[in-house]
């Protein structure tokens, strides 16, 4: 519909702009825009699957191009999250219709990246996962290096150079060159005494996916070990931990997982359970089972309670309880994203990053995501910010916002259409 400007004149809608230009309303501002030879490409990825607006309730008027921060929940997703909670607020006995959803919830994601079930554990962020790992390892007071590079998540950064300060650790960390790690810079640093080599696997700042398998590969000839942060990958980008060599990865369930804050997972290779990666706390949920020694009827022990460890990684890193809610929203959307395919996913929306590639720097924006990147992220940079966060938000683009960049990360409820509207915007 159009809408009347203070002045009395009309302006159109979106929905208008669109309607009336058939689509290629930036290609009046940016000519050559819309390339037809683009439709081929999108179009023969099982349309029928994309652009999957309708399984998402973002409101009209809004483009959310933003998954990167914080991904919406698909319906059913919403919907399992309110039976939950609807089920806790009637205080019933049974706050899970499904009893075994903690085992599922942990199965649907280890089939997601080709882990066994036993090798994932619940932890409450991402952050927790990258300090099991490194305590578990024994760093820094086993001795050894650790290799990190500047791309790498900022909270794991500031965790390692806070050790570095405290605790003498030897931390040596990579810089990027036009906007990737080079393998090569990372061979010159790592060397027999590297204990650890730490990446995110997608970087948050602008996209660019390391080879995890050729990481893995350079850390293992040195007898070293790879732990990958995979927040920005996992449901975004294909993730096979076995083909790659990954000895551990974590991530939290709120962005490409489209679930909720408060719960994610932790991988860590079977073979390194309570042997390289030791426990370094315990809980009720460490133990298979345990007896109590002071109540009537008891068995007689000399303590008042016994128990018996259990071994898989639940066992090692798990201690307490779960968040519920956010449990019940990953047992809804990682059965979702493994119907649709993250291979799928991936194809959909690199025509829509491309476009952002191409036409961008026609707006003075430098593209500063390698050229070949098929992750979920896309960033420019500009002098300035001035101005552009109101033009954005008066067009109800919703996108990372920084002082001198600005960060897309479309989904599969996108499409040409909000691309073309984010160019108008910003023309």
């Amino acid at each position: 519909m159009s809408h009347t400007a203070s002045d009395g004149t009309k302006t159109m809608s979106r929905r208008d702009l669109i309607t009336r230009a058939g689509g290629l309303a930036v290609a009046a501002v940016v000519p050559g825009a819309i390339s037809r030879s683009k439709e081929p490409t999108w179009a023969g990825v099982a349309q029928e699957f994309f652009p999957r607006k309708d399984d998402f309730s973002i409101p009209e008027g809004i483009t959310y191009l933003n998954g990167a921060y914080m991904h919406p929940m698909p319906n059913k997703v919403r919907d399992a999250v309110r039976d939950y909670n609807d089920r806790r607020g009637g205080f019933t006995t049974q706050t899970s219709a499904d009893p075994d959803l903690d085992n599922r919830v942990k199965a649907e994601f280890a089939s997601l990246i080709n882990a066994k079930t036993t090798e994932i554990s619940y932890i409450p962020n991402t952050t927790t996962g990258e300090i099991l790992v490194v305590q578990g390892l024994g760093i820094p007071h086993s001795g050894g290096n650790v290799v990190a590079d500047a791309l790498h998540f900022e909270s794991s950064i500031i965790h390692l150079q806070s050790l570095e300060k405290t605790a003498g650790l030897d931390l040596r960390i990579v810089m990027p060159r036009e906007g990737r790690i080079d393998l090569e810079d990372l061979d010159r640093v790592v060397d027999r005494n590297t204990r650890l080599i730490e990446i995110s696997l997608v970087t948050m700042y602008n996209g660019f996916q390391h080879d995890l398998k050729e990481v893995c590969d350079l850390a293992h000839s040195n007898g070293a070990y790879v732990y990958a942060d995979i927040i920005q990958a996992a449901g975004a980008v294909p993730i096979d931990v076995r083909e790659s060599g990954v000895d551990f990865c974590a991530c939290s369930g709120f962005k490409w997982l489209m679930g909720d804050l408060g719960l994610g997972f932790l991988y860590v290779r079977e073979d390194l359970l309570g042997s390289v990666m030791q426990r370094t706390q315990f809980g009720y949920r460490s133990v298979n089972s345990y007896q109590t020694h002071f109540l009537p009827y008891d068995p007689p022990a000399d303590n008042p309670f016994t128990w018996d460890l259990g071994e898989t990684a639940s066992a090692l890193f798990e201690t307490g309880s779960v968040a519920g809610s956010a449990r019940a929203a990953l047992g809804a959307a990682i059965p979702y994203l493994r119907e649709i395919g993250v291979d799928r996913i991936e194809k959909h929306r690199q025509p829509l990053l491309d476009l952002l590639r191409e036409q961008m720097p026609r707006l003075g924006f430098e593209c500063v995501t390698p050229a070949g990147t098929t992750s979920p992220i896309i960033t420019f940079t500009m002098a300035e910010e001035t101005g552009i966060r109101e033009r954005l938000n008066r067009a109800g683009i919703d996108i990372s916002v920084y002082p001198n960049h600005l960060r897309f990360s479309p989904s599969i409820y996108n499409d040409l259409t909000d691309i073309e509207w984010v160019l108008e915007s910003l023309s």
